[in-house]
């Protein structure tokens, strides 16, 4: 089929009042579902699967994109709002909009994210087109020695984002490493670290980690004083203002900052696993390091809000690049979304374009017009979602706890999943008090199974550790992770010499 007639009839498919109301439906799915803590984007987009079936192949997989695109915004919203993130890859979104929103400004950090979010798919669904095929060779030619290093890479960026103690912040990554190594092991099977107690035997899932630790802690510490519940105060207190064009040139007058998070985040959701929770951090790394203030990251800063979720969204577009160039996918909704092509009889791989055009065009287009729909959802609704703001906090933090607790449970139908969120969210409650950052351990648990099984993989192909160091891509990445700490050591010494002075 000749580019231009691919072209229109991809158009013609997309634009029919059945495509559209699917998508727009699939928008607000996706949103809705990553705003509530426990129910992740892949959740959505595995339920929205069957539905998908009785579609034409297009209508299909633009819908099941339209909850992708909406799903890596809905995080946004709990994250800024409640201090949770509604998904793995919105924990560095919390560090920046949920101070903004505790200082009165809750529509200003859900604006600038909305916005960052948008701008952030528009470049990833722009790069998509144009850089498909030679990003996917280059992200198919990564090995288990460079997935190990980019892993440790993250860990050490993340270790060095939060709290002025990198020491601290390094002893939570390997906590949260070691946690991911209890239960079963991801290549043999066998149980390890359990203790003969039958509620670790499933181990630690990474999602009932991440509520716990965010959730569960963060609602413990808001009723910790009694005076306030009874005073019917709310989560966030001040005036409620949400001025959405007012914070587009906002986001727009960070040009630099916002289109490095999106590349970053490109780049990261190109290589097959990586996902938007190391996208997130390194693109929120990124923007601190090249700020003149960066110790002002943390404090409810918009360079903050912008670079997390930029680089996040921007992982959309990233990881359709292996899918449609190699039929690798990029992470687990990428896998999601073959199987609704595969259900549909396509054969997803080098020759999608060049058989079925028509359907690489339309999910090139379908992830600009998913992007717009997010944008015009959003701010439409954000003022509904504002009004949570003036709950008072004995009313949110219980249905939130029921929210967590559901979430927790349906990720994999075990009660004893519901006892390790409440004991994580204590111990995360413990630890937030002895001032230690809590999201590097939460980021070691989502990406210690990926790190295990990719050094073991390593080992098993060549004996020899030394190819870490000899391969180009995984001895730069390791050189990164060495001038992360480095570079993290060196600001906090000039920090407490000023001081000091």
């Amino acid at each position: 089929m000749p580019m231009t007639e691919a072209l229109l009839s991809s158009v013609e498919q997309l634009f029919s009042l059945a495509t559209l109301v699917s998508m727009m439906i699939g928008v607000v799915a996706g949103v809705i579902a990553a705003a509530i803590p426990g129910f992740t984007v892949t959740m959505a987009i595995v339920l929205t699967l069957p539905v998908t079936f009785t579609m034409p192949p297009l209508q299909g997989v633009a819908t099941m994109l339209a909850v992708y695109v909406g799903g890596c915004s809905g995080g946004l919203i709990s994250a800024a709002l409640l201090g949770i993130p509604g998904t793995p890859s919105s924990v560095a979104t919390t560090f920046d909009a949920y101070p903004m929103a505790r200082k009165g400004e809750p529509g200003r950090a859900l604006g600038l994210g909305i916005w960052a979010s948008f701008f952030g798919a528009l470049v990833s669904a722009v790069v998509l087109v144009v850089a498909a095929p030679p990003l996917a060779l280059i992200a198919v030619k990564l090995g288990p020695w460079e997935y190990f290093s980019l892993i440790l890479f993250a860990v050490t960026v993340v270790a060095s984002l939060v709290g002025d103690s990198i020491l601290k912040g390094l002893m939570m990554s390997l906590l949260g490493l070691f946690i991911a190594t209890v239960g079963q092991d991801p290549m043999m099977g066998v149980p390890r670290f359990t203790f003969g107690i039958d509620v670790l035997a499933a181990g630690f899932p990474f999602l009932v980690v991440l509520i716990g630790i965010f959730a569960v802690s963060q609602l413990a510490g808001e009723v910790e004083n009694p005076t306030a519940l009874q005073r019917g105060g709310a989560l966030i207190e001040g005036q409620i203002r949400f001025q959405p064009f007012v914070v587009m040139r906002e986001v727009l007058s960070r040009p630099v900052n916002l289109l490095r998070s999106s590349l970053v985040g490109v780049i990261i959701g190109a290589v097959p696993g990586a996902g938007g929770s190391i996208a997130n951090l390194i693109a929120y790394d990124q923007a601190k390091r090249a700020s003149r203030t960066p110790e002002r990251f943390g404090t409810g800063i918009a360079d903050g809000v912008v670079a997390s979720e930029s680089g996040n969204s921007a992982t959309a577009g990233g990881g359709l690049i292996p899918m449609i160039a190699l039929g690798i996918p990029g992470s687990a909704v990428d896998a999601v979304l073959m199987a609704a092509l595969m259900v549909q009889g396509i054969s997803v791989g080098p020759r999608l374009i060049m058989d079925n055009a028509d359907l690489a065009y339309g999910m090139f287009l379908a992830m600009f017009l998913a992007a717009g729909m997010v944008l015009v959802f959003c701010l439409f609704s954000m003022r509904w979602f504002l009004k949570i703001t003036a709950i008072p906090k004995s009313i949110i933090v219980p249905v939130v706890l029921v929210c967590c607790a559901v979430g927790a449970l349906a990720l994999n139908n075990r009660i004893t999943d519901l006892y390790l969120l409440v004991g994580i969210g204590l111990v995360g409650y413990v630890l937030a008090k002895l001032d230690y950052p809590l999201a590097p351990l939460v980021l070691g648990v989502i990406l210690g199974p990926i790190a295990e099984t990719n050094l073991r993989r390593a080992l098993m192909a060549d004996e020899h550790w030394t190819l870490f160091f000899t391969r180009p891509i995984s001895a730069g990445l390791l050189i990164l992770a060495v001038l992360s700490v480095a570079f993290t050591v060196r600001r906090v010494i000039k920090q407490r010499a000023a001081a000091r002075s």
